[in-house]
């Protein structure tokens, strides 16, 4: 595979230290610009109620998984990397849809971003309704049980 360099773009400020699977829901999070970065490039975000977040599992094992049970739960098909949301990818990104709750010059304010504090975020996207599947979506039973508490 071809190598890229990300420079993180900001971090995450909140109270959770640990990669714990579950109870993300009640987490506010504060995601503060990366020093290099104008404050400029945050005008006319509050616009928007929900962001895209793409970070990096900067705490996560190194050990790339293809496949394996979620949650090494064996109650659960066995399954590749890309068919599941696991911390030990190939490249160790994550994505999550949060609630902008307001912007104050540099920082962000959101609820519902599972990373821990400290993790380099990579990038940040408006949520548009255009941009979310425009038909029903499906997916398997066993995911429906992994996120039952997660949120």
């Amino acid at each position: 595979m071809r190598t890229i360099k990300i420079t993180p773009i900001g971090y995450v400020k909140n109270s959770r230290t640990e990669p714990i699977d579950d109870n993300w829901y009640p987490v506010e999070s504060a995601i503060e610009l990366a020093d290099e970065l104008p404050a400029e490039c945050l005008d006319g975000i509050e616009e928007f109620s929900h962001l895209e977040i793409i970070y990096y599992f900067h705490r996560s094992s190194t050990d790339f998984i293809a496949s394996g049970h979620p949650r090494e739960n064996k109650a659960f098909p066995k399954v590749g990397i890309f068919a599941q949301r696991k911390k030990n990818r190939p490249n160790h990104l994550g994505t999550t849809i949060v609630r902008l709750l307001k912007r104050e010059e540099r920082r962000l304010y959101v609820s519902s971003l599972d990373a821990i504090d400290g993790t380099p975020v990579v990038d940040i996207k408006p949520v548009m309704k255009e941009f979310l599947p425009q038909d029903t979506l499906r997916q398997p039973e066993w995911s429906r049980e992994i996120m039952k508490n997660y949120w």
